[in-house]
């Protein structure tokens, strides 16, 4: 059944595909994006690998190659909440999805400017959507794009299930008590704890206004086509290699591309999860498809396919392109090593058939990465946001210790 859907943050790297691959399946689509990211690219002085259409461009390309219209709002959606409400009350959308949100760690922990732009344009956003439609009492599905960072990565080895962990509490007289708690978060940059701030924010509207909300819990997206996209030039999707926005194995692919050793943080050793941007996609249209009923709590479910070591990965892209792998500096605060395995069984169970590196993914992205390896920026490539003024040599802080 068609629905009315805005995708708020609908102009970015996964809100962009998310939003054809739903109008191409017959929904009625409203971007509504400031554009935000862009800004940001001017402000680092980067640029997608991939050159990005203005929005009219990437509209009407759509529309030429078959797709139905899809409307665009040019709206701050944490900035003006009026303006949100009165689009949404004008809309009556039967599913709002959150993508607008500053979405890089290393960016949200660049310094304090962007450590306060993070904070508050992502709570800010959440919020205002779920006022919004509380206060107009529509009962709309919200789909949030999460992160599996917050759980953080102890390295403990046990299995992370979708959002919820049982435990038993003992009460005064001896008596235990089962219970269901959000899983224990902990976040690793300012990024990752807005996220962790969502669940809060979410559990509480899924209690008190009887929302229907779903948490998406998503690893690492790599690759950057999806079936819609391919359609038209004007439609490709970002492809992200800065030290800031760029994750891991896009990364590494385009360091191939260009003939940059591969730039592996600390030993290698994280775990992460990863997903594809197709599936990524098709995720989205599960979770659209498939809401809590009103009064039940928050669905959380796990957006991931399978889980790597980087330096593992690193030495994949490695084998299959003759590139040499370097060991640089950990930016991060984190463990340098750690285990991870996690649950992906809600999605499996909508029916979801997970695409694998193994499955020739790995090649496709390659070839994106070296038809436009021209555009690439080289002083773009390192990392240069650090956790901590120790990692920093530049800082006050080590220039004192020196002295």
């Amino acid at each position: 059944m068609s629905k009315k859907i805005l995708v708020l943050g609908g102009d970015g790297f996964c809100g962009w595909p998310t939003s054809l691959h739903l109008s191409a399946l017959g929904h009625e689509i409203h971007i509504v994006d400031n554009l935000s990211r862009r800004a940001i690219d001017q402000e680092l002085g980067a640029d997608s690998l991939t050159p990005i259409a203005s929005m009219e461009e990437r509209l009407s390309a759509w529309i030429a190659s078959g797709g139905d219209p899809i409307a665009f709002h040019n709206l701050d959606v944490a900035a003006d909440y009026f303006g949100l409400r009165d689009l949404i009350e004008e809309v009556k959308p039967d599913t709002v999805i959150q993508f607008a949100e500053q979405r890089a760690a290393p960016y949200s922990m660049k310094d304090e400017v962007c450590k306060v732009y993070t904070v508050n344009n992502n709570i800010s956003a959440s919020h205002n959507v779920l006022a919004a439609i509380a206060d107009l009492r529509l009962d709309t599905h919200v789909v949030h794009l999460g992160t599996m960072g917050v759980y953080g990565y102890d390295g403990d080895g046990l299995e992370i299930p979708e959002g919820y962990l049982p435990v038993q509490v003992k009460g005064d007289n001896g008596e235990v008590f089962d219970r269901e708690i959000l899983y224990p978060t902990n976040p690793g940059s300012v990024y990752h704890m807005t996220k962790s701030m969502d669940q809060l924010l979410f559990q509480f509207y899924a209690k008190n206004d009887q929302m229907r909300i779903t948490d998406l819990h998503q690893g690492i997206v790599w690759g950057t086509q999806t079936d819609e996209t391919r359609r038209d030039a004007a439609l490709i999707n970002r492809f992200d290699y800065d030290g800031d926005y760029g994750t891991v194995l896009n990364r590494f692919l385009m360091q191939a591309a260009v003939g940059h050793p591969l730039t592996v943080h600390g030993t290698g050793g994280q775990t992460r999860a990863f997903i594809h941007i197709q599936d990524t996609v098709q995720c989205l249209a599960l979770a659209v498809e498939n809401p809590p009923e009103r009064g039940e709590r928050v669905k959380i479910l796990n957006q991931m396919t399978e889980t790597h070591r980087v330096r593992d990965l690193a030495q994949m892209v490695a084998d299959a392109t003759g590139a040499e792998v370097a060991m640089v500096d950990n930016p991060r605060n984190e463990a340098a090593e750690n285990d991870l395995r996690v649950s992906n069984k809600g999605f499996i169970a909508l029916g979801l058939e997970p695409m694998t590196l193994e499955n020739g993914l790995l090649t496709e992205t390659l070839e994106i990465s070296q038809k436009y390896a021209d555009r690439c920026l080289m002083n773009m490539i390192p990392c240069v946001s650090t956790w901590t003024d120790a990692q920093n040599p530049g800082t006050v802080s080590n220039i004192i210790a020196a002295e």
